[in-house]
């Protein structure tokens, strides 16, 4: 005797689920998304310009993950890297100045 073949669902079967712009959004910037892409114009086979652009959108912890943190020191961006960018620009005056200072001992 032949038995009828039953359909059967998977036990762990989850229904298909609409993501909503929340989940995308979470979830881009949780993973990171990249876009890349160039711009050429050419001009009778001349090569006139290109634009390459990329773009990598994350929330800033994926982006540290990544490696990309330069925010930190931009110093247009970060009082931190501008407080930086000014002490390092004073030594290098203060290190001219004496050096300037000598130069005119020397001379004399």
């Amino acid at each position: 005797m032949i038995e009828p073949l039953v359909a059967h669902e998977p036990a762990d079967a989850c229904p298909p689920r609409a993501a909503n712009l929340a989940d995308i959004l979470e979830r881009v910037l949780d993973k990171g998304i990249v876009i890349a892409g160039d711009i050429k114009i050419n001009l009778l086979d001349i090569e006139l310009l290109t634009i390459r652009l990329r773009l990598f959108i994350s929330s800033v912890d994926t982006a540290k993950k990544a490696g990309i943190d330069w925010w930190e020191t931009e110093p247009a961006l970060s009082s931190r890297a501008a407080r930086d960018a000014l002490a390092e620009e004073n030594s290098r005056l203060r290190d001219r100045v004496e050096a300037l200072e000598r130069q005119r001992e020397e001379e004399r």
